[in-house]
């Protein structure tokens, strides 16, 4: 927002606060709306000639300027016109009624009560748009409720943390200690961002991937690192990972949606071609051995070589505990 835009904004909810408290400290009042003394001033300046359209000079605003530079006490008068606190509109309050929706898939359960109270009054400000609302669904995984109040507990005592979590690309279960530092919602997906120690760095993840989360009493470690933008897309700093497009399936074409591609692309007929980043080679692999025959053509044909060879290799035991062994053609996928 620029600036003029932003002090619009805040000169609209300023003459409400001054007339609620009248004498307060300039300093208290830079506080609250997050600037400094010195913008408070330039925009009480500002308030000092403003007015509804057709009132005479006398009936602008009036704003005690003498005693702001003096002791630093504000005083206003002649606003009564703006005494009125700010409405919602039914489209902001439906906006708000779906922002609140998917901040308690990632809330900690004890902020339950509240975010529903609130959700109530910002229902009945939608009036006739609420009903649009309540059919609009708000869908974020984000783990049980016992995953979410274990990671809320150390992230507001700030102590580490002791997880059971599932690695889907390695087909594992994990036992980790890790630093929080905080959750996020990226994709429809609640996620813990953390120092793993494990890892030995940042890592993701996922909380609907979180079997179970016990906070310690030992105190988290400051670590120097920059978490990422949750509105960002994936993989924005990993530039010079390589690309792997794949030709998709019918019955592959989920992959659209479960994970971040970089382009999709209608192929011929029923197929769907999309381009991904490839950071874990693992999980790659894994990928591919899951969807089999969903998967048409890899492109490169090298980047399939890995998931082949373990193909053959698992046809290869079947066939040793006499189960049978079909010919994987020349891909192994298909």
């Amino acid at each position: 927002m620029s600036g003029s835009h932003s002090q619009v904004a805040r000169l609209l909810s300023l003459v409400p606060y001054l007339q609620q408290h009248d004498g307060v400290h300039i300093d208290q009042v830079a506080a609250a709306f997050e600037v400094t003394p010195r913008q408070i001033r330039q925009d009480l300046q500002v308030l000092y000639w403003c007015g509804l359209p057709e009132l005479m000079p006398g009936d602008y605003i009036e704003v005690d300027l003498e005693a702001v530079d003096g002791h630093g006490s504000i005083h206003l008068s002649n606003a009564d016109y703006f005494a009125r606190p700010m409405r919602f509109t039914p489209d902001e309050a439906v906006a708000l009624v779906l922002a609140l929706r998917s901040l308690r898939e990632l809330a900690d359960p004890a902020r339950f009560a509240v975010i529903d109270s609130l959700l109530d009054k910002l229902s009945a400000a939608a009036g006739d748009r609420a009903e649009a609302a309540s059919r609009t669904q708000v869908r974020v995984s984000g783990g049980t409720e016992e995953v979410r109040a274990a990671v809320h507990q150390a992230l507001g005592e700030g102590v580490r943390l002791d997880l059971t979590y599932d690695v889907a690309s390695r087909a594992e279960t994990t036992q980790r200690q890790v630093d929080p530092l905080r959750a996020s919602v990226r994709d429809g997906y609640a996620y813990l961002d953390a120092w793993c120690w494990s890892a030995g760095g940042l890592r993701s993840f996922r909380m609907d991937r979180i079997v179970r989360a016990v906070p310690t009493d030992q105190p988290v470690e400051r670590h120097q690192v920059t978490l990422p933008d949750p509105d960002a897309p994936w993989f924005a700093d990993e530039a010079d990972a390589p690309q792997v497009t794949l030709t998709l399936a019918p019955q592959a074409h989920w992959i659209a949606e479960y994970y971040p591609v970089e382009q999709q692309t209608a192929g011929v007929g029923d197929e769907l071609v999309v381009t991904l980043r490839v950071i874990d080679q693992a999980w790659f692999r894994a990928l591919l051995l899951r969807l089999g025959d969903g998967v048409r053509a890899v492109d490169p044909p090298l980047a399939a070589e890995t998931a082949d060879q373990r193909a053959a290799e698992a046809l290869d035991q079947y066939a040793a505990l006499g189960m049978g062994r079909d010919d994987p053609g020349p891909t192994g996928l298909g």
